[in-house]
């Protein structure tokens, strides 16, 4: 393939993978706590770290991690604190994050408006060799917590009471849900960009879950797709010359209709073979006679 004799596309291509496995990794607890939008929201915030970045004249994926860190937190606060008005807060949040971004971009020197949609719709090029140390680095923390505390957030993510019932620090795991949520979207924002970031986070997950049964089967095959969908769209780009973060998530929804179409009969498959093998059971399993069966009087 010739596309690996160029550095831009190793680079693309081994940040393409970290985000496949990372984005799906975070995005089942999100879909299990019916946050499926959470990593929408945090990529309008992280916009404004984007702005920041090209204002102060620093690393924009640095400042961009810092301010969704910081707007994740500030998510979790407003939904515990913010009740009936909470809603509105978290608008005000994301659309205001979004508005500081471009006006921070137009206000600083090497910031522009082609600078701007890279990072909202991502981009290959854009992967700079400095990146792939500080994506391998937020990769390694995300994988950490979701799969090093898979069992306490599985439980916080089914049942918020119940864990707490539990013993379990409900309000710090949240938090660190958050938090990772936060790192994820600025190590995807490279490939697929903050305004589609959201996407690889969930449709994955929702593609698994159309012919899995478990939380592990899910979130194993959740990761494959992931991976499968972010290096054959980069490929893809490359080839055809469109945008990388687009294609990788039409890629997605491609596939997540290709499982729910196979899903019907998949199920009806498994409904037969159940059926079948109970009914075998109930040919193998002897009749218990008592003594007295036989007696007649």
């Amino acid at each position: 393939m010739d596309l690996l004799t160029y550095a831009f596309m190793q680079r693309a291509l081994i940040a393409a993978a970290l985000v496949g496995v990372t984005a799906p990794a975070i995005g089942i607890y999100l879909v299990q706590r019916r946050q499926a939008l959470m990593g929408d929201g945090i990529g309008h915030v992280a916009l404004t770290g984007v702005g920041l970045g090209f204002l102060l004249n620093a690393s924009p994926v640095w400042m961009a991690t810092a301010v969704a860190v910081v707007g994740s937190v500030l998510m979790e606060l407003i939904r515990w604190y913010g009740r009936t008005r909470g809603d509105i807060a978290l608008a005000m949040l994301f659309y205001g994050g979004m508005a500081a971004g471009v006006m921070l971009t137009s206000l600083s020197k090497t910031g522009t408006t082609a600078n701007l949609t890279t990072y909202l719709f991502g981009s290959i090029t854009t992967v700079a060799p400095a990146d792939i140390p500080m994506i391998c680095g937020l990769a390694a923390f995300v994988l950490l917590v979701t799969i090093g505390l898979r069992r306490q957030l599985f439980a916080v993510s089914q049942d918020e009471e119940f864990a707490q019932v539990t013993g379990l620090p409900v309000r710090l795991l949240n938090l660190l849900v958050a938090v990772t949520a936060a790192v994820t979207v600025t190590v995807a924002m490279r490939v697929v960009g903050l305004l589609l970031v959201s996407a690889l986070m969930v449709i994955p997950v929702a593609a698994s879950q159309q012919v899995t049964r478990s939380f592990a089967m899910t979130f194993a095959m959740s990761i494959v797709i992931g991976v499968v969908v972010t290096l054959s769209g980069t490929v893809t780009s490359y080839y055809v010359d469109v945008p990388s973060g687009a294609t990788i998530v039409l890629m997605a929804i491609g596939l997540f209709i290709l499982l729910t179409a196979l899903a019907g009969p998949l199920a009806r498959k498994r409904a037969r073979q159940a059926t079948e093998a109970e009914e075998r059971c109930t040919l193998e399993v002897p009749v218990s006679r008592s003594p007295g069966d036989d007696v007649k009087v």
